[in-house]
C-alpha cells in the first residue's frame, strides 16, 4: 500500500512532463518522417547532401568541443585549488564561480563585444603597445562564440569537479607518495582518476549547453551560423518549420550520442566507476 501511494506521488510530475515535454518532442521527430507521400527520409538526405547545412553543423560540433576542452583546461587548476582552501575561503570562491550564471547571457555577450569588438579594449591595448598594425576580426566569429561559451559554462565543470575532488581522501595521496610516487605522478595517476565522474558530467554539461545555447552565438556570432541559429532563422524568420523540425530532431539525436559515447569512454577509463 505504501509503495502505490509513493509512485501516485510521480504522478503529477509524470503526467507534465509527458504532455508538455515528451508529446511536443516525440510530435516533432515524427512530422519529419512522414509526409503527404507517407514516410520519407528525403529531408534528412537533403539535408547531409547540402554543403551549407553540413557546414554549419560541423562549426557547432567544433566550436562547442573546443569549448568543452578549453573549459577543462582551464577549470581543472581552478578546481582542484578550490576544493583545498580552507571552507570560508571555498565560499567566497564559489560565489565568485557561479557569478556568470547569474547574469544575463544579453549582458555578458554584449560585454564581450565591447572587449574585443574592433574598437574594443583588447584591440586598442595591441595597437597601442604596437604589436599588431590594424584590428583584429575578432567579434562575429566562431572565436568569439567560443570565447562567450567559455565564460558561460566554465562555471559548471568548476562546480562539478570540485565536488569530486572534495571527496579524494588526502590519506591516499600521502599514501601514494610515501610509495615513491612524485607529486606529478600523484595528480596524474591517482587525481584525474577520481576525477573521472565530475569531468564527464561537466563535461557532458558543457557540451550539451554549448551545442544548443543560442543568444551567445547570436550575439557574438553575428552572421556565423550554428545549429541553433539556423533552427531559430527557418522556424520564425523563414517559417520553413519541416527543416527546423529536422533540425531539433538532429540536435537531439546528437546531444543522446555524445552523452552516450562520454559515459562509454568514462567506463572504458575507470571501469570500477
Amino acid at each position: 500500500m505504501k509503495k502505490r501511494f509513493i509512485y501516485l506521488l510521480l504522478l503529477p510530475g509524470v503526467l507534465f512532463l509527458t504532455i508538455f515535454m515528451f508529446a511536443p518532442i516525440v510530435f516533432t521527430i515524427g512530422t519529419t518522417f512522414f509526409t503527404e507521400q507517407g514516410f520519407s527520409l528525403q529531408g534528412y538526405i537533403q539535408f547531409f547532401q547540402d554543403r551549407y547545412f553540413m557546414g554549419i553543423l560541423l562549426t557547432t560540433l567544433r566550436v562547442s568541443l573546443v569549448t568543452t576542452i578549453i573549459c577543462i583546461i582551464l577549470g581543472f587548476p581552478v578546481a582542484y585549488y578550490i576544493s583545498k582552501v580552507g571552507m570560508r575561503t571555498k565560499v567566497i570562491l564559489l560565489l565568485l564561480t557561479i557569478f556568470p550564471l547569474l547574469t544575463s547571457p544579453v549582458v555578458r555577450s554584449f560585454s564581450w563585444m565591447i572587449i574585443i569588438g574592433k574598437n574594443g579594449v583588447v584591440n586598442k591595448t595591441l595597437l597601442a603597445i604596437g604589436l599588431i598594425d590594424q584590428p583584429l576580426d575578432i567579434l562575429y566569429t566562431p572565436t568569439a562564440i567560443i570565447i562567450g561559451l567559455v565564460h558561460l559554462f566554465m562555471p559548471l565543470i568548476i562546480i562539478t569537479l570540485v565536488g569530486v575532488m572534495e571527496n579524494i581522501e588526502v590519506d591516499l595521496l600521502q599514501a601514494a607518495e610515501s610509495l615513491g610516487a612524485s607529486r606529478v605522478a600523484v595528480f596524474a595517476k591517482v587525481v584525474i582518476p577520481l576525477c573521472i565522474p565530475g569531468l564527464v558530467i561537466g563535461s557532458i554539461l558543457v557540451f550539451v549547453g554549448s551545442f544548443t545555447a543560442y543568444t551567445t552565438p547570436a550575439l557574438l556570432g553575428g552572421k556565423q551560423r550554428v545549429v541553433s541559429t539556423f533552427l531559430y532563422q527557418n522556424a520564425i524568420t523563414l517559417n520553413q518549420w519541416e527543416l527546423a523540425s529536422i533540425v531539433a530532431t538532429i540536435m537531439i539525436v546528437v546531444t543522446i550520442l555524445i552523452i552516450t559515447g562520454m559515459n562509454i569512454i568514462a567506463k572504458k577509463i575507470n571501469p570500477e566507476g
